[in-house]
């Protein structure tokens, strides 16, 4: 039963506390009828539009409510009813057409309109997951994430959701990836955006089906045992005219001055986070998607393009606090208030900042200061690792280039953090991970697998984009797929069962995940080698065996290459890039035993040949 816009609703939504607003605005099915309502506090008049009373202004005229509400119920419209609003500007002017805000599904683009429809009546079958997934969503996880655009995927698979979720969880369950992030699925306009351009806070896009058929899409990830995270955009929005832009004639969700309203960067409008009504649709958005999707982590965009009011101006076209500095007080404090009503009310899932600034406590509690997040794409890693295997082997010695490996030692746990390898990091002329290694073929590939498998080895969780675990040397492209055909050649297959290799170790391997965040987790063993440029770690988990990390980014073999170690005894090979079964030379290390030699700080060590451009993992047996 659709419910009132209450009192209580409406000191909710003008103090901005409101994350219940899909309940109440919007589109509601009632019986044989559709209750609509929408925030336009400066209309003078709003009337309902639709393929029900052939677009017509004239006929359906909205009441106005409290709070600068109108509504309307309309007998005999039902799900699959095509509308929007005609708004009447309190200054004067031409009607505009707006979609809904809060719809649930929208026509397809070019289409424009918003859909009725009734999101119930979905009968879930992922209970097991959604009793279990705080441990699989939580810090001490093993998290290892494939950053996905469901458009450019694949184009021979059904392009439904339920189609696309099936092909992806086969290749994500032989991948071993724990949990799948997609790009922008909120309802956009333009496919060049990649989603991030949205006009639908509340509508899975319909490109690939209906919100039921995303509701199974979700269902079929959990009950494969795969997580699902979305990007989130509440840091800028489109400028389309049916969207939230001007949309009551005022710049009612954004900023009125452009040096506070509008991102110079991405030609979009930015939310007015001041305003509390703006500040409850959003946390409504964000709940929502826990709410009725099931989904287990937001991902949100842009995070310092929010909390800098000078982020990407220069000296004049942006506006200092009150204090006269550059942080934007209102959107830390959304940011908090956000973070913490979902922790509050979804303990078990994840929000995830994509935050490129040194902001201090970004996965710090809301209670002391921190915003509140409970992960961070750790950038600086992002960008000193690409710089580092961009170098000639031959330069990677130079000591400035190997503090490139070793700097981010100094504050790895100073945040929890995500190892990112992006979608950014292959467009726009950046090449493919494995385009971006120097050398010949198999040096290529081979840096790849090392790039991975140094990657899953250090402390943080793992983030890939769609391609890197098939080896794709193409720059990637929204309007193309994923070569998978690749695969029939035995170095494409070689970096895909590398990836299922090391995801498996990952998890099997309490020391390579259960202390992430703490520095408990992690020891460097040999961190000068920068003639070598061969560094050496330990990751620990209390009450497991260790791992010791040997990362050879040459391809020269160093023989007789000493490595302390914690414990005597036989030491085993567990994984090494280099295996033949991945593409590599078959070098690879065998049972080993320690010797009580000491180095390194180590009472005992090991002296193996350590092979060419390569990772090894190696543990006590």
């Amino acid at each position: 039963m659709t419910r009132s816009f209450t009192a209580d609703d409406r000191w909710l939504f003008n103090a901005g506390e409101h994350a219940n607003l899909y309940e109440v605005l919007g589109s509601h099915v009632e019986g044989d009828g559709t209750w609509f309502r929408v925030w336009a506090p400066n209309a003078a008049g709003v009337s309902l539009i639709g393929d029900f009373n052939g677009w017509d202004g004239g006929s359906h005229a909205m009441q106005p409510s409290a709070s600068g509400v109108w509504e309307l119920r309309v007998d005999g419209v039902g799900s699959g009813v095509k509308y929007k609003y005609a708004i009447a500007p309190g200054h004067g002017g031409r009607v505009l057409e707006k979609a809904d805000p809060v719809a649930f599904h929208a026509e397809t683009p070019p289409d424009t309109a918003s859909v009725v429809w009734d999101i119930g009546g979905y009968d879930w079958g992922d209970g097991e997951w959604m009793a279990t997934r705080g441990e699989r969503n939580g810090v001490d996880a093993p998290i290892s994430i494939y950053e996905c655009h469901l458009g450019s995927w694949s184009r021979s698979h059904d392009r439904s959701y339920p189609g696309l979720a099936r092909g992806l969880a086969d290749h994500l369950v032989r991948c071993g990836f724990t949990h799948i992030e997609l790009m922008p699925v909120m309802e956009h306009p333009y496919d060049g955006s990649w989603g991030y351009q949205g006009t639908g806070y509340f509508a899975p896009t319909s490109r690939f089906g209906t919100p039921q058929q995303f509701m199974e899409f979700v269902d079929i990830m959990h009950r494969r045992g795969i997580g699902v995270i979305l990007d989130w955009v509440p840091s800028h929005f489109a400028v389309d005219a049916h969207g939230l832009a001007r949309f009551d004639g005022t710049h009612l969700f954004e900023h009125s001055d452009p040096r506070q309203g509008f991102h110079p960067d991405w030609g979009s409008y930015i939310f007015n986070y001041a305003r509390h009504e703006v500040r409850a649709f959003l946390m409504s958005s964000a709940h929502f998607w826990f709410d009725r999707y099931h989904v287990d982590g937001l991902r949100v965009d842009a995070v310092a393009s929010m909390l800098y009011l000078d982020y990407s101006r220069e000296d004049g076209e942006w506006v200092p606090n009150r204090f006269g500095s550059r942080e934007n007080l209102d959107a830390v404090d959304f940011v908090q208030k956000l973070n913490a009503s979902v922790y509050a009310r979804f303990p078990d899932v994840q929000m995830i900042a994509e935050e490129s600034t040194a902001w201090p406590q970004v996965t710090g509690p809301v209670s002391s200061g921190g915003l509140g997040f409970g992960f961070k794409w750790d950038m600086g890693w992002m960008n000193d690792t690409l710089r580092y295997i961009a170098q000639d082997p031959l330069f990677r010695g130079f000591a400035d280039n190997h503090r490139l490996l070793t700097f981010r030692a100094l504050y790895a746990f100073a945040e929890n953090y995500v190892l990112a390898l992006s979608h950014d990091e292959v467009v726009h002329g950046k090449r493919s991970l494995l385009s971006k290694q120097p050398g010949d073929e198999w040096q290529r590939f081979a840096g790849l697998r090392v790039l991975l498998g140094y990657q899953w080895a250090l402390p943080g969780k793992k983030l890939v984009f769609m391609g890197a675990e098939i080896g794709d040397p193409f720059e990637w492209s929204h309007q193309g797929e994923l070569p998978f055909g690749l695969l029939d050649h035995d170095a494409h297959a070689g970096v895909l069962g590398w990836v299922g290799a090391i995801n498996r170790l990952y998890r099997e391997r309490p020391a390579l995940h259960r202390d992430d965040t703490r520095p408990a987790g992690f020891q460097w063993i040999e961190a000068d080698d920068a003639p070598r440029s061969t560094v050496a770690f330990l990751r620990s988990a209390e009450g497991h065996p260790p791992v010791l990390v040997v990362v050879n980014f040459t391809p020269e073999v160093w023989n007789g290459y000493r490595v302390g170690v914690p414990t005597g005894g036989a030491w085993e090979t567990l994984l090494c890039s280099d295996g033949t079964e991945f593409g590599g030379s078959g070098l690879v290390p065998g049972d080993l035993v320690a010797e009580s030699a000491g180095t390194q700080g180590m009472p005992c060590s090991l002296v193996f040949d350590v092979p060419p451009m390569s990772v090894t993992f190696l543990a006590p047996t």
